[in-house]
């Protein structure tokens, strides 16, 4: 009978006076398993015939049977261990080819013997003078694959033109006149070229997760600024609704109270009618039975007082206004129209809030800088000097433009700055694309890849646009704020004092973008550097 090895356990099949594994096993009265020799021992050894175990007496002693089932897995037991005791190395080590009976590990393969050995086999070629000078290398298990399969010969060689191992045989004939090096100096090399594109490797999975985290937190800013917007909207619009709302309860109770003073006044005007109506109606009476009179002398006694008519109201311009309620709704929609760009003046103060919770810290480059231009050790201002700078005229630095570029460059995401500009008279802000030709003149605008908005003479603002806009700004803006949403194409500008927008430059990005800076001419009164100053957050 077999069992699966994973059900044998060496401990079940122990036997408890030898500690070894089952031989001819019986089992007692009680139902312990021992050696037969084992108990037959124990019991001659003691006066009283008891299990070694749980010390139950028998008074004659047990006539024991082997126990053929226990037995057979006792030897299946047995030869596992056997077989597995044959080499002590554990899955992929290599045994050593010399050890017979139960093999060691091996530590070195020799490329001349052909074989490998363990750590006492290989004292040899650490002691005889011929097997000293033996090629030895970490085992390897598949040792004769690394002899040349025409000449039979260990290859040593290299030849660089078919990126083949050869033996020195090969090098004579087949490889003749090619570059050939040993194994050992291609290996050097190969391997520091392999560690050359691990690196590369290494860096591009690097790069890529640092880009999978930035898109995964742009996904989450955007996610966050949706909903922030979506609160924002929420707010304005409910306000709007409330609005609405009131404005449409103080025109009904308008024309309520409109029509109960018309309804009042109206019914004053027809009491009056009525009296004058029952005035004339007597006097027709008085008139008709008068007319029928054959008194002479009464008819011409009362007719003088008869004819003149009573004292009554010319009414021919007086009617009731039926167009109250169309004036009330003109002024109801006027105030309507008040409160709603009321409402809508606070959305740019909002988004404000919401898009300087996109700020990134930036810090000016020197590498760009001209060599008039100042920076401050921690590289958050810059001025213009009056002295040129002995600096390398290397391919980034502006020149003869005073202009610097930030060292964070911008390929994806939404990010955000501020810039102190103070009292200054002249400046330039913006962003500029990587690829800008930075020598010679230098003209503002989005087809030579500059996005960005000035002041000239104090006074007048403009947007580098093609052609150029003029923004009239007020109050004049002491600190811009600059906004680049790279996937959505826009590049916009903030009064941060006045939380009001600027400008906005829409266009496609397709390469890297940095911030750009010129705090232009230093005439005194514009001597004041430009600050890249921390954002305030806002909820």
């Amino acid at each position: 009978m077999a069992l699966p090895s994973s059900l044998l356990s060496e401990e079940q099949f122990q036997c408890s006076i030898c500690l070894d594994i089952f031989t001819n096993p019986v089992s007692t009265p009680c139902g312990h398993n021992f050696c037969i020799a084992c108990i037959g021992g124990y019991w001659n050894s003691s006066a009283v015939c008891q299990c070694p175990l749980c010390k139950e007496t028998f008074y004659r002693r047990p006539d024991l049977r082997i126990n053929t089932t226990l037995r057979e897995i006792s030897e299946q037991i047995k030869t596992r261990i056997c077989l597995s005791e044959e080499c002590s190395t554990h899955p992929g080590e290599v045994c050593c080819d010399i050890c017979t009976g139960r093999k060691h590990r091996a530590v070195k393969s020799c490329l001349v013997c052909l074989a490998s050995y363990c750590q006492t086999h290989l004292e040899p070629h650490q002691r005889v003078k011929t097997l000293i000078r033996h090629k030895l290398i970490e085992p390897v298990s598949n040792i004769e694959d690394r002899l040349c399969k025409k000449h039979e010969r260990v290859l040593e060689l290299f030849c660089r033109e078919d990126q083949v191992c050869v033996c020195q045989f090969c090098t004579e004939k087949d490889h003749s006149g090619h570059t050939i090096v040993s194994v050992e100096e291609e290996y050097r090399q190969k391997r520091a070229q392999l560690c050359k594109t691990e690196a590369e490797v290494q860096q591009k999975i690097k790069d890529r997760l640092k880009k999978v985290e930035e898109l995964r937190w742009s996904v989450e800013l955007n996610r966050r600024c949706a909903q922030r917007e979506a609160n924002h909207n929420v707010r304005v619009f409910n306000a709007l609704v409330r609005s609405i709302e009131r404005s449409h309860n103080e025109l009904l109770e308008l024309i309520e109270e409109k029509q109960r003073v018309e309804e009042r006044w109206a019914e004053g005007l027809i009491k009056e009618l009525e009296q004058e109506i029952t005035e004339l109606v007597k006097r027709r009476t008085e008139l008709e039975q008068l007319s029928h009179s054959e008194d002479h002398i009464h008819f011409l006694q009362s007719l003088p007082v008869l004819c003149p008519l009573p004292h009554t109201k010319d009414w021919s311009a007086i009617s009731v206004n039926s167009d109250l309620c169309l004036e009330a709704v003109r002024r109801a929609v006027s105030q309507l129209e008040e409160g709603l760009r009321e409402e809508l003046e606070k959305l740019p103060e909002i988004k404000l809030k919401r898009i300087q919770q996109c700020a990134v810290d930036v810090t000016l480059d020197p590498n760009t800088a001209h060599p008039l231009l100042i920076l401050s050790e921690d590289g958050k201002q810059v001025r213009l000097g009056h002295k040129r700078q002995t600096l390398p005229d290397n391919p980034e630095r502006f020149d003869p433009v005073g202009n610097v570029l930030a060292k964070e460059g911008i390929s994806s995401g939404r990010h955000y700055w501020e810039v102190k500009v103070g009292e200054k008279t002249d400046w330039d802000l913006g962003v500029a694309r990587e690829s800008i030709d930075r020598k010679g003149e230098i003209i503002y605008t989005p087809e030579n890849g500059y996005w960005t908005v000035w002041l000239r003479n104090g006074a007048n603002y403009e947007a580098g646009a093609d052609p150029s806009v003029l923004l009239p700004l007020s109050p004049k803006p002491g600190t811009v704020g600059v906004f680049l949403d790279y996937e959505g194409g826009q590049i916009s500008f903030y009064n941060v004092e006045a939380r009001s927008h600027i400008y906005t430059f829409t266009d496609t990005f397709t390469e890297k973008l940095y911030p750009f800076f010129s705090p232009n001419h230093n005439n005194g009164e514009n001597a004041a550097p430009l600050i890249i100053s921390p954002v305030s957050h806002t909820d």
